[in-house]
């Protein structure tokens, strides 16, 4: 693999991240100056993929990243400083004003990126009136002590902006990489299961530990097997800390087995799942999984419903684009590039269920539905305009778009300038 790269990058070394940040490609020149070679051992929850001689070939998967990622020079404070700026002013055009960010934390990440970017570009924002949309911030798992003593001490309500909202950790890791966690192997790869990103009894430990004291859980679970072992996971935990509000969350939860949508429901667990990621995976987890497995249990919206599971959706941006339009119309339609038929037909939400799971929902899942998720008395005034009056226009491809974006009751965009 790395020879696909070597020849055009042959005194530079070079690290290729995949959209979905749970694969990269090294070439050979990296490798050698991350000390990557025959004799590494594959790192708990990674991998190092190998030739048929054992020789690294430069794709490193899930937690293997870590191999190679302190070699690779830290984006400054000032670019970071700037995304904040123009991804707020990109999602004021898509018409979001909230979103919650899980940090610079993806398999094999530091842990600190999510800490840095709180007190360097958060917080900074927030101290010079810079900010321009509300973050909800989920924090690793292993830094779980960290944010309770935050907690503690500043609330967990940091401005009008900035809430606090739990901890992630991640189960398994994506269809793409061919590392989320199922119960049978790939199609493509009859060897491979998957990866379980964290050992499961660190992950469950650091669970019930958070939880103990009262910090929402949110765990990245896409596989069949992945979303199977959160589930126990959060069973058990309930049945240890006792009955509460806690609205623990499984990120992604795309792919399930028949009877496990009802599990999410009879124990409450929100489904946070992004609709735009069936339009990269309808061809590939056919090819993956094989249409019958793909066909029998992804992206059960409809399922989930039926069963009364909280389900709120999202974006998942930047792995797609943040469009909630867009992701409304995917959640009713279903329909990938170059298809001309729904995928799984009978998991259609219709246009309510779609608005709902992206506003009242969505703000649930992460215990800021008394101050957002719809227009009612004491909440924040933020609602957007559209470019129809229609509901059946909304539902139509390329038929509305955002004409304005008000945040707490002020129009955010389009700005306007007087002279």
């Amino acid at each position: 693999m790395a020879s696909w790269i070597d020849d055009i990058t042959t005194d530079n070394p070079v690290w290729l991240t995949r959209m979905d940040g749970h694969m990269g490609l090294a070439n050979s020149l990296a490798l050698k100056l991350a000390g990557i070679n025959t004799l590494s051992e594959d790192p708990i929850g990674g991998a190092i993929m190998r030739s048929s001689h054992g020789e690294p070939t430069g794709l490193l998967i899930d937690a293997a990243m870590k191999l190679i990622l302190p070699c690779i020079p830290e984006v400054s404070v000032d670019e970071r400083r700037e995304a904040l700026l123009r991804a707020s002013n990109l999602a004021l055009t898509r018409g979001v004003t909230t979103v919650v960010d899980f940090g610079r934390y993806f398999p094999g990440a530091s842990v600190e990126h999510s800490w840095e970017d709180l007190s360097d570009v958060y917080q900074w924002a927030d101290s010079l009136e810079k900010m321009k949309i509300r973050v909800c911030l989920f924090f690793p798992m292993e830094t779980w002590s960290r944010l309770l003593d935050l907690v503690k001490t500043a609330g967990r309500t940091l401005s009008n902006w900035i809430y606090l909202g739990g901890i992630k950790a991640f189960a398994d890791g994506s269809l793409g990489s061919n590392s989320a966690l199922f119960h049978e192997p790939y199609v493509d790869e009859p060897r491979n299961y998957g990866l379980e990103v964290m050992d499961f009894e660190s992950l469950f430990n650091m669970t019930a530990a958070s939880d103990k004291v009262g910090l929402q859980v949110a765990i990245h679970a896409i596989g069949d097997r992945a979303n199977d072992m959160v589930l126990d996971m959060y069973e058990s935990v309930i049945s240890t800390n006792g009955k509460r509000d806690r609205r623990f969350r499984v990120e992604h939860a795309q792919h399930l087995l028949p009877g496990t949508a009802v599990r999410f429901g009879e124990q409450q667990i929100f489904a946070s799942v992004q609709p735009d990621h069936l339009l990269d995976d309808a061809d590939s987890a056919t090819k993956k999984l094989g249409i019958d497995r793909a066909m029998r249990g992804s992206y059960l919206f409809r399922s989930l419903l039926a069963s009364n599971a909280q389900l709120a959706l999202g974006s998942d941006w930047p792995v797609v684009n943040i469009n909630p339009l867009g992701s409304i119309r995917t959640a009713m339609k279903r329909v990938p590039p170059g298809w001309e038929n729904p995928w799984i037909p009978a998991e259609c939400l219709s246009l309510n269920e779609a608005l709902i799971a992206h506003t009242i929902s969505a703000a649930r899942a992460c215990f800021l539905d008394n101050k957002l998720g719809s227009l009612a008395p004491g909440k924040f005034a933020d609602f957007v305009v559209l470019s129809t009056s229609s509901w059946d226009g909304l539902a139509v491809e390329g038929s509305a778009s955002v004409e304005a974006t008000y945040v707490a009751g002020t129009r955010a965009y389009p700005l306007e300038f007087t002279g």
